[in-house]
Protein backbone atom coordinates (compact mmCIF):
# COMPACT_ATOMS: atom_id res chain seq x y z
CA UNK A 1 0.00 0.00 0.00
CA UNK A 2 1.38 3.23 -0.65
CA UNK A 3 2.63 5.79 1.93
CA UNK A 4 0.61 8.39 0.95
CA UNK A 5 -2.97 6.30 1.28
CA UNK A 6 -5.26 7.78 4.28
CA UNK A 7 -7.42 5.03 6.31
CA UNK A 8 -11.29 4.48 5.41
CA UNK A 9 -13.37 7.53 5.98
CA UNK A 10 -10.52 10.25 6.29
CA UNK A 11 -9.44 12.22 3.80
CA UNK A 12 -7.72 15.60 3.22
CA UNK A 13 -9.70 18.97 2.97
CA UNK A 14 -8.24 20.82 -0.02
CA UNK A 15 -8.13 24.82 -0.52
CA UNK A 16 -11.43 25.36 -2.04
CA UNK A 17 -13.58 23.25 0.10
CA UNK A 18 -11.15 24.23 3.54
CA UNK A 19 -12.13 27.89 2.90
CA UNK A 20 -15.94 27.19 2.67
CA UNK A 21 -15.45 25.43 5.95
CA UNK A 22 -13.70 28.25 7.78
CA UNK A 23 -16.01 30.96 6.23
CA UNK A 24 -18.87 28.64 7.90
CA UNK A 25 -16.56 28.06 11.30
CA UNK A 26 -16.08 32.00 11.34
CA UNK A 27 -20.09 32.76 10.35
CA UNK A 28 -21.60 30.28 13.00
CA UNK A 29 -19.74 31.41 16.24
CA UNK A 30 -20.00 35.21 15.56
CA UNK A 31 -23.73 33.99 15.31
CA UNK A 32 -23.55 32.47 18.37
CA UNK A 33 -21.61 35.18 19.97
CA UNK A 34 -24.55 37.44 19.18
CA UNK A 35 -26.49 35.21 21.58
CA UNK A 36 -24.18 35.81 24.02
CA UNK A 37 -22.50 32.37 23.52
CA UNK A 38 -18.50 32.38 24.68
CA UNK A 39 -15.94 30.55 22.97
CA UNK A 40 -13.96 27.46 24.82
CA UNK A 41 -11.81 24.91 23.21
CA UNK A 42 -11.41 21.39 25.76
CA UNK A 43 -8.21 19.22 24.40
CA UNK A 44 -8.63 16.64 22.02
CA UNK A 45 -7.23 13.69 24.06
CA UNK A 46 -8.56 13.33 27.77
CA UNK A 47 -8.36 10.85 30.72
CA UNK A 48 -10.96 7.78 29.51
CA UNK A 49 -13.11 8.38 32.55
CA UNK A 50 -13.33 11.95 32.39
CA UNK A 51 -14.19 11.37 28.81
CA UNK A 52 -17.11 8.99 28.96
CA UNK A 53 -18.24 10.02 31.54
CA UNK A 54 -22.29 9.94 31.56
CA UNK A 55 -22.51 9.54 28.23
CA UNK A 56 -23.20 5.58 27.68
CA UNK A 57 -22.21 2.77 25.31
CA UNK A 58 -22.44 4.37 21.92
CA UNK A 59 -19.85 6.98 22.86
CA UNK A 60 -17.44 4.51 24.15
CA UNK A 61 -17.50 1.97 21.17
CA UNK A 62 -17.07 5.46 18.70
CA UNK A 63 -13.92 6.16 21.05
CA UNK A 64 -10.18 5.81 19.78
CA UNK A 65 -8.67 4.74 22.71
CA UNK A 66 -4.47 4.46 23.85
CA UNK A 67 -2.60 4.40 27.16
CA UNK A 68 -0.92 7.80 28.28
CA UNK A 69 3.31 6.95 28.14
CA UNK A 70 3.69 9.20 30.91
CA UNK A 71 1.09 7.91 33.27
CA UNK A 72 0.31 4.70 32.13
CA UNK A 73 -3.59 5.76 32.13
CA UNK A 74 -5.85 4.95 29.25
CA UNK A 75 -6.74 8.09 27.08
CA UNK A 76 -9.24 8.74 24.80
CA UNK A 77 -9.63 10.88 21.60
CA UNK A 78 -12.39 12.84 21.92
CA UNK A 79 -15.44 11.43 19.28
CA UNK A 80 -17.88 14.28 21.33
CA UNK A 81 -17.47 17.58 22.68
CA UNK A 82 -20.39 18.31 24.56
CA UNK A 83 -19.32 15.99 27.86
CA UNK A 84 -15.94 18.04 27.76
CA UNK A 85 -18.01 21.48 27.91
CA UNK A 86 -20.07 20.30 30.52
CA UNK A 87 -16.74 19.31 32.65
CA UNK A 88 -16.10 22.92 31.91
CA UNK A 89 -18.74 24.21 33.09
CA UNK A 90 -19.22 22.37 36.58
CA UNK A 91 -15.67 22.07 37.22
CA UNK A 92 -13.80 24.81 35.57
CA UNK A 93 -16.14 27.39 35.92
CA UNK A 94 -17.93 26.66 38.35
CA UNK A 95 -21.10 29.40 38.35
CA UNK A 96 -24.18 29.31 40.09
CA UNK A 97 -26.18 30.97 37.21
CA UNK A 98 -26.56 30.91 33.62
CA UNK A 99 -23.21 29.88 31.39
CA UNK A 100 -23.35 29.85 27.70
CA UNK A 101 -20.71 28.24 26.03
CA UNK A 102 -20.02 27.36 22.25
CA UNK A 103 -17.05 25.21 20.60
CA UNK A 104 -15.50 24.12 17.15
CA UNK A 105 -13.63 21.46 16.80
CA UNK A 106 -12.53 18.17 15.30
CA UNK A 107 -14.03 14.69 17.04
CA UNK A 108 -12.23 11.33 15.90
CA UNK A 109 -15.14 8.47 15.34
CA UNK A 110 -14.06 4.81 15.01
CA UNK A 111 -16.78 4.17 12.90
CA UNK A 112 -18.41 6.25 10.58
CA UNK A 113 -21.84 7.57 11.80
CA UNK A 114 -23.54 7.79 9.14
CA UNK A 115 -23.08 6.34 5.63
CA UNK A 116 -20.41 8.31 2.94
CA UNK A 117 -19.72 10.66 6.19
CA UNK A 118 -16.40 11.14 7.84
CA UNK A 119 -14.38 9.70 10.92
CA UNK A 120 -13.08 12.84 11.83
CA UNK A 121 -16.12 15.41 12.21
CA UNK A 122 -15.39 18.92 12.79
CA UNK A 123 -18.50 19.58 15.41
CA UNK A 124 -19.72 22.85 16.29
CA UNK A 125 -21.89 23.11 19.01
CA UNK A 126 -23.57 25.49 21.82
CA UNK A 127 -25.10 24.69 25.09
CA UNK A 128 -26.74 26.37 28.03
CA UNK A 129 -26.08 25.42 31.63
CA UNK A 130 -27.84 26.66 34.69
CA UNK A 131 -31.32 26.86 33.25
CA UNK A 132 -34.25 23.93 33.51
CA UNK A 133 -37.02 26.06 31.84
CA UNK A 134 -38.28 25.88 28.42
CA UNK A 135 -36.55 29.20 27.52
CA UNK A 136 -33.43 27.86 27.32
CA UNK A 137 -34.28 24.92 25.19
CA UNK A 138 -36.39 28.09 22.92
CA UNK A 139 -33.04 29.55 22.57
CA UNK A 140 -30.92 26.53 21.61
CA UNK A 141 -33.38 26.18 18.90
CA UNK A 142 -33.90 29.72 17.28
CA UNK A 143 -29.58 29.71 17.19
CA UNK A 144 -29.70 26.98 15.71
CA UNK A 145 -32.22 28.22 13.39
CA UNK A 146 -30.10 31.79 12.78
CA UNK A 147 -27.16 29.62 12.09
CA UNK A 148 -28.67 27.53 8.90
CA UNK A 149 -30.24 31.21 7.86
CA UNK A 150 -27.06 32.28 8.17
CA UNK A 151 -25.13 29.53 5.98
CA UNK A 152 -28.18 30.47 3.12
CA UNK A 153 -28.85 26.59 3.96
CA UNK A 154 -32.61 27.06 2.69
CA UNK A 155 -35.90 25.67 3.36
CA UNK A 156 -35.59 23.39 6.57
CA UNK A 157 -37.57 20.86 8.43
CA UNK A 158 -37.22 20.52 12.28
CA UNK A 159 -38.33 16.90 13.72
CA UNK A 160 -39.15 17.05 17.35
CA UNK A 161 -39.97 14.37 19.80
CA UNK A 162 -39.37 13.65 23.55
CA UNK A 163 -36.95 11.22 25.70
CA UNK A 164 -39.69 11.55 28.61
CA UNK A 165 -42.32 9.64 26.86
CA UNK A 166 -40.63 6.55 26.29
CA UNK A 167 -38.34 6.25 29.24
CA UNK A 168 -42.07 7.19 31.08
CA UNK A 169 -43.93 3.98 29.55
CA UNK A 170 -40.73 1.92 30.70
CA UNK A 171 -40.52 3.24 34.07
CA UNK A 172 -41.30 0.53 37.12
CA UNK A 173 -40.49 -2.31 34.73
CA UNK A 174 -37.62 -4.58 35.65
CA UNK A 175 -35.50 -4.76 32.26
CA UNK A 176 -32.33 -5.57 31.58
CA UNK A 177 -29.91 -3.09 29.39
CA UNK A 178 -30.24 -5.81 26.08
CA UNK A 179 -33.81 -5.91 26.29
CA UNK A 180 -34.22 -1.79 27.57
CA UNK A 181 -31.82 -1.36 24.04
CA UNK A 182 -33.74 -4.12 21.90
CA UNK A 183 -37.34 -2.26 22.96
CA UNK A 184 -35.14 1.52 21.65
CA UNK A 185 -34.23 0.03 18.59
CA UNK A 186 -37.33 -1.66 17.08
CA UNK A 187 -39.16 1.98 18.46
CA UNK A 188 -36.29 3.84 15.94
CA UNK A 189 -36.79 1.26 13.27
CA UNK A 190 -40.43 1.63 13.50
CA UNK A 191 -40.33 -2.35 13.75
CA UNK A 192 -43.82 -3.30 15.05
CA UNK A 193 -43.68 -6.84 14.81
CA UNK A 194 -39.82 -6.80 16.90
CA UNK A 195 -41.58 -4.59 19.02
CA UNK A 196 -44.70 -6.45 19.68
CA UNK A 197 -42.83 -9.90 20.43
CA UNK A 198 -40.42 -7.78 22.92
CA UNK A 199 -43.21 -6.54 24.59
CA UNK A 200 -46.00 -9.28 24.80
CA UNK A 201 -45.03 -10.00 28.73
CA UNK A 202 -45.57 -5.92 29.21
CA UNK A 203 -48.53 -4.68 30.96
CA UNK A 204 -51.19 -4.22 28.52
CA UNK A 205 -51.61 -0.47 28.99
CA UNK A 206 -47.82 -0.06 28.96
CA UNK A 207 -47.68 -2.45 25.52
CA UNK A 208 -50.01 -0.57 23.89
CA UNK A 209 -48.68 2.92 24.37
CA UNK A 210 -45.46 1.32 23.11
CA UNK A 211 -47.32 0.15 19.95
CA UNK A 212 -49.16 3.00 19.58
CA UNK A 213 -45.86 5.27 19.28
CA UNK A 214 -44.59 3.91 15.78
CA UNK A 215 -47.67 5.52 14.40
CA UNK A 216 -47.30 9.05 16.32
CA UNK A 217 -45.33 10.90 13.01
CA UNK A 218 -46.71 13.75 11.98
CA UNK A 219 -47.60 17.12 11.81
CA UNK A 220 -48.65 19.10 15.31
CA UNK A 221 -52.31 16.95 15.25
CA UNK A 222 -49.87 14.15 16.12
CA UNK A 223 -49.72 15.57 20.19
CA UNK A 224 -53.50 15.79 20.38
CA UNK A 225 -53.51 12.01 19.94
CA UNK A 226 -50.78 11.00 21.47
CA UNK A 227 -52.94 12.76 24.53
CA UNK A 228 -55.89 10.85 23.59
CA UNK A 229 -53.86 7.01 23.40
CA UNK A 230 -50.88 7.06 25.90
CA UNK A 231 -51.25 6.36 29.23
CA UNK A 232 -51.61 9.10 31.46
CA UNK A 233 -48.80 9.89 33.09
CA UNK A 234 -47.89 13.25 34.19
CA UNK A 235 -44.12 12.99 32.57
CA UNK A 236 -45.73 12.10 29.17
CA UNK A 237 -48.40 14.95 29.62
CA UNK A 238 -46.07 17.16 30.65
CA UNK A 239 -43.37 16.56 27.56
CA UNK A 240 -46.36 16.82 24.85
CA UNK A 241 -47.25 19.65 26.56
CA UNK A 242 -43.79 21.74 26.04
CA UNK A 243 -43.32 19.85 22.36
CA UNK A 244 -46.73 22.00 21.45
CA UNK A 245 -45.58 25.11 23.12
CA UNK A 246 -42.16 24.96 21.77
CA UNK A 247 -43.30 24.92 17.83
CA UNK A 248 -46.00 27.46 18.86
CA UNK A 249 -43.28 30.08 19.61
CA UNK A 250 -42.01 29.35 15.81
CA UNK A 251 -45.00 29.61 13.73
CA UNK A 252 -43.26 30.30 10.57
CA UNK A 253 -40.78 26.41 10.75
CA UNK A 254 -41.98 23.64 9.70
CA UNK A 255 -42.36 20.86 12.41
CA UNK A 256 -42.73 17.39 12.41
CA UNK A 257 -43.37 15.02 15.65
CA UNK A 258 -41.69 11.90 15.56
CA UNK A 259 -42.78 10.19 19.60
CA UNK A 260 -41.07 6.82 18.69
CA UNK A 261 -37.91 8.58 18.23
CA UNK A 262 -35.76 8.05 21.29
CA UNK A 263 -32.42 8.06 19.76
CA UNK A 264 -29.44 9.09 22.64
CA UNK A 265 -32.13 7.70 24.91
CA UNK A 266 -28.86 7.14 27.54
CA UNK A 267 -28.15 10.89 26.83
CA UNK A 268 -30.99 13.11 26.31
CA UNK A 269 -33.04 14.16 29.30
CA UNK A 270 -36.32 15.88 27.76
CA UNK A 271 -36.85 17.65 23.99
CA UNK A 272 -34.27 16.32 21.63
CA UNK A 273 -34.44 18.14 18.03
CA UNK A 274 -33.19 17.35 14.40
CA UNK A 275 -32.94 19.52 11.65
CA UNK A 276 -33.31 18.60 8.17
CA UNK A 277 -32.51 20.20 4.94
CA UNK A 278 -32.57 20.21 1.46
CA UNK A 279 -28.98 18.95 -0.52
CA UNK A 280 -28.49 16.80 3.01
CA UNK A 281 -28.34 13.09 3.38
CA UNK A 282 -29.04 13.15 7.36
CA UNK A 283 -29.72 15.59 9.99
CA UNK A 284 -27.65 18.83 9.82
CA UNK A 285 -28.33 19.76 13.13
CA UNK A 286 -29.01 17.70 16.26
CA UNK A 287 -29.45 18.85 20.01
CA UNK A 288 -31.82 18.44 23.13
CA UNK A 289 -31.80 18.36 26.78
CA UNK A 290 -29.76 16.57 28.57
CA UNK A 291 -30.16 17.72 32.07
CA UNK A 292 -26.93 16.14 34.76
CA UNK A 293 -24.38 15.52 32.60
CA UNK A 294 -21.89 17.55 34.72
CA UNK A 295 -23.04 16.10 37.85
CA UNK A 296 -19.82 14.17 38.39
CA UNK A 297 -17.73 16.66 38.08
CA UNK A 298 -18.94 18.53 41.15
CA UNK A 299 -16.74 18.67 44.38
CA UNK A 300 -18.28 20.00 47.38
CA UNK A 301 -21.72 20.96 45.74
CA UNK A 302 -23.44 19.36 43.29
CA UNK A 303 -23.21 20.42 39.74
CA UNK A 304 -26.50 18.31 38.55
CA UNK A 305 -26.66 21.47 36.27
CA UNK A 306 -29.73 21.55 34.05
CA UNK A 307 -28.17 21.73 30.39
CA UNK A 308 -29.64 22.15 26.77
CA UNK A 309 -27.98 22.23 23.46
CA UNK A 310 -27.08 21.20 20.00
CA UNK A 311 -23.83 20.26 17.70
CA UNK A 312 -23.33 20.02 13.78
CA UNK A 313 -20.61 18.98 11.47
CA UNK A 314 -18.79 21.57 9.22
CA UNK A 315 -17.52 19.18 6.71
CA UNK A 316 -20.92 17.94 6.17
CA UNK A 317 -22.65 21.42 6.02
CA UNK A 318 -20.02 22.03 2.76
CA UNK A 319 -22.07 20.05 0.44
CA UNK A 320 -25.44 21.43 1.75
CA UNK A 321 -24.60 25.15 1.54
CA UNK A 322 -23.63 27.63 -1.12
CA UNK A 323 -19.86 28.72 -0.77
CA UNK A 324 -19.18 32.78 0.06
CA UNK A 325 -18.58 34.86 -3.37
CA UNK A 326 -14.82 34.98 -3.07
CA UNK A 327 -13.42 38.17 -2.98
CA UNK A 328 -11.15 39.19 -6.01
CA UNK A 329 -7.98 39.53 -5.54
CA UNK A 330 -4.91 41.79 -6.94
CA UNK A 331 -2.13 40.15 -8.99
CA UNK A 332 1.57 41.80 -8.42
CA UNK A 333 4.45 41.50 -9.91
CA UNK A 334 7.55 39.57 -7.71
CA UNK A 335 10.45 42.31 -6.69
CA UNK A 336 12.45 44.03 -3.98
CA UNK A 337 11.51 47.19 -4.87
CA UNK A 338 11.22 49.19 -1.40
CA UNK A 339 8.40 50.96 -3.10
CA UNK A 340 6.85 47.83 -4.74
CA UNK A 341 6.89 46.09 -1.28
CA UNK A 342 5.01 49.09 0.06
CA UNK A 343 2.01 49.26 -2.38
CA UNK A 344 1.71 45.59 -1.57
CA UNK A 345 1.77 45.93 2.51
CA UNK A 346 -0.77 48.44 2.26
CA UNK A 347 -3.00 46.88 -0.54
CA UNK A 348 -3.20 43.82 2.60
CA UNK A 349 -3.35 45.97 5.22
CA UNK A 350 -6.23 47.57 3.77
CA UNK A 351 -8.11 43.80 3.61
CA UNK A 352 -6.86 43.17 0.19
CA UNK A 353 -5.35 39.58 -0.91
CA UNK A 354 -2.36 40.53 -3.31
CA UNK A 355 -0.98 37.48 -4.77
CA UNK A 356 2.69 38.26 -5.92
CA UNK A 357 3.41 36.60 -9.35
CA UNK A 358 6.99 34.36 -8.52
CA UNK A 359 9.35 34.43 -11.57
CA UNK A 360 8.08 32.31 -14.12
CA UNK A 361 4.45 31.26 -13.56
CA UNK A 362 3.09 34.21 -14.91
CA UNK A 363 0.65 31.92 -16.76
CA UNK A 364 -0.58 29.71 -14.45
CA UNK A 365 -3.68 28.91 -13.25
CA UNK A 366 -5.65 32.11 -11.26
CA UNK A 367 -6.97 30.19 -8.12
CA UNK A 368 -8.21 33.49 -6.75
CA UNK A 369 -10.07 35.14 -9.32
CA UNK A 370 -7.74 38.29 -9.86
CA UNK A 371 -9.62 41.10 -11.62
CA UNK A 372 -6.90 43.65 -10.56
CA UNK A 373 -3.48 44.43 -11.28
CA UNK A 374 -0.82 46.33 -9.56
CA UNK A 375 1.47 47.94 -12.25
CA UNK A 376 3.80 50.61 -11.76
CA UNK A 377 2.82 53.65 -14.28
CA UNK A 378 5.11 57.25 -14.17
CA UNK A 379 7.13 55.85 -11.24
CA UNK A 380 4.34 54.66 -9.38
CA UNK A 381 2.46 51.63 -8.14
CA UNK A 382 -1.22 51.53 -8.79
CA UNK A 383 -3.90 49.39 -9.31
CA UNK A 384 -5.65 49.02 -12.67
CA UNK A 385 -8.57 46.44 -13.54
CA UNK A 386 -7.53 43.97 -16.20
CA UNK A 387 -8.78 44.08 -19.19
CA UNK A 388 -10.54 41.10 -21.27
CA UNK A 389 -10.81 39.00 -18.05
CA UNK A 390 -12.36 35.92 -18.62
CA UNK A 391 -15.37 35.45 -16.69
Amino acid sequence: MSAWVLPDHIADVLPSEARHIEELRRLLLDTARSYGFELVSPPLLEHIESLLTGTGKALDLQTFKLVDQISGRMMGLRADTTPQVARIDAHLLNRQGVTRLCYCGPVLHTQPDRPHATREPLQLGAEIFGHAGLEADLEVLQLALDCLHAAQMGEVLVDLADARIVSSLLEGLSLNEATRGDVYAALASKNSSALAELTQKFPTDIQAGLMSLIDLYGDASVLNRALAILPAKPKIQLAIEQLKWLSEQLPQVQFKFDLADARGYAYYSGLRFAIYAKGASDAVVRGGRYDGVGAVFGHEISRDRPAVGFSLDLKQWVGAVPQLTLKAAIRAPWGMSPDLRLAIAKLRHQGETVVCILPGHDSEIDEFQCDRQLIEVAGQWVVKAIENKAK
